[in-house]
């Protein structure tokens, strides 16, 4: 015996054959239809002490020429289910009518209604078969050679019935598995669009932090290192503390930069990152860098106890970051920033304004606008807050962050957020910082 590996895959190469040519399948079934019909024609039941016996009989030339002909039509049944119907139909009336002996060409008839069944819907199929049942089973009692009582005749409307039942459950479960099959498809299509979009999401979440961080870091490398060239000769003691917060400030820009770009690593990679994002507690040593660099800032907290999610804490902090690199930018030397985190209710309000002139803050948005402010919006819409930033009335610019503290239901933004995030690596996940009260 074969193995079961070899007979599986026999059965499957024979189904997938029979279904690439369903004409020789109907041909095959229509012989044997036809081998079916006249062995039964031979066979005549016999009256014997009020009893029935079967017997031989031989049938006439016309019940075998209209077997013969229904079985022909029965291989075109899948073409047309309703045509071959009428005609194995009309085929089985004439011999009703005529037939003497009578020769099973019903059966035929039968073939054709389940065809039927299968193939069109239930009303079709409840109309089609309650007339081909009526018409059979009447002519049969009415117009036949035999009594309309005779057992032959109800069997007529019993195996009309069932051929209508059989081809209705046979379509059901054909579309029942059909609608599964669609379903799974459309799920797989579903995850796959979601993958895709939470990538995509991740990216930019990835380049925002790629921005900010280089932003930043590489505006107070260069403001440090134009001090340092200008003193260099005159001051050299100046000049070194300025290369010494170069230095902190690559440091600084190189670690971050590891860090973001570590997310992005597989959970088996070596290195993973294990620092936490920077939040709020961390604004001090922020502004700390740009005080160094000779911008003048002033910071004002009124969100004593506020712990925040881990997306809005890392949001604020990129938001004053980004304004403030701005400042540091565009709006001149002798420029001020005022930075101010305020709990509102259910919300957190972060604010940046400085005093910069008034042409050079309307071309920022044209300028420098772009990916900057830009990122600034999508990262605070992404948590469900709003972001603006434009012209002061009177010269300057102002950046106003709203970001929520908790979402609507209760939970936390940073839940809610996180599963728009792809899964990291235990290792890099980040923790939640605290809210450090000024």
């Amino acid at each position: 015996m074969a193995p079961y590996g070899e007979r599986v895959s026999t059965i499957k190469r024979t189904a997938t054959w029979l279904r690439a040519h369903p004409l020789a399948v109907d041909g095959a079934l229509a012989a044997a239809v036809l081998a079916c019909m006249i062995v039964a024609s031979f066979a005549a039941p016999d009256e014997y002490d009020h009893g029935k016996t079967w017997g031989t009989q031989a049938p006439d030339a016309l019940g075998l020429t209209l077997m013969t002909l229904a079985a022909i039509t029965l291989v075109f049944r899948r073409r047309g289910p309703l045509p071959v119907l009428a005609v194995t139909g009309a085929l089985s009336l004439l011999e009703l009518v005529s037939g003497d002996p009578r020769t099973p060409v019903v059966m035929s008839a039968v073939v054709a209604l389940y065809t039927v069944a299968s193939a069109t819907d239930r009303p079709t199929t409840w109309r089609v078969g309650l007339l081909t049942m009526t018409v059979l089973t009447g002519v049969a009692m009415l117009a036949g050679s035999m009594p309309w009582y005779e057992q032959e005749n109800l069997g007529i409307f019993a195996w009309t019935g069932m051929a209508a039942a059989a081809g209705d459950a046979v379509r059901s479960r054909r579309a029942f598995v059909h609608a599964i099959k669609e379903r799974a498809e459309r799920a797989e299509r579903t995850r796959e669009e979601e993958a895709r979009r939470r990538v995509a999401e991740e990216r930019l979440r990835i380049a925002r932090d790629l921005h900010d961080v280089v932003a930043h870091h590489i505006a107070l490398v260069n403001v440090q290192a134009g001090v340092a060239a200008h003193v260099m000769d005159k001051r050299p003691d100046q000049a070194k503390e300025a290369l010494a917060h170069v230095r902190e400030a690559s440091r600084s820009a190189l670690n971050e930069l590891r860090a973001t770009v570590g997310l992005l690593r597989q959970s088996g990679d070596p290195e993973a990152p294990t620092e936490p994002a920077p939040g709020l507690d961390r604004l001090d040593e922020l502004v700390g860098t740009f005080r160094s660099a000779g911008l003048h800032v002033e910071v004002a907290r009124a969100d004593h106890g506020t712990t925040l999610p881990a997306a809005v804490d890392l949001a604020a902090y990129r938001v004053i970051q980004e304004a403030l690199t701005n400042v540091r930018k565009h709006a001149g030397t002798e420029a001020k920033a005022e930075v101010s985190v305020v709990r509102v209710g259910p919300n957190v309000e972060i604010t940046v304004l400085d005093n910069g002139p008034g042409d050079d803050a309307e071309a920022r948005q044209d300028e420098n606008g772009g990916h900057g402010l830009l990122g600034m919006r999508e990262r605070v819409g992404a948590l469900g807050g709003s972001c603006t930033a434009g012209p002061r009335y009177g010269g300057g610019f102002r950046v106003h962050a709203i970001l929520p503290v908790k979402s609507r239901t209760g939970d936390t933004v940073g839940g809610t957020a996180s599963a728009n995030v792809p899964s990291r690596p235990a290792a890099a996940r980040r923790t939640a910082p605290t809210g450090d009260p000024a």
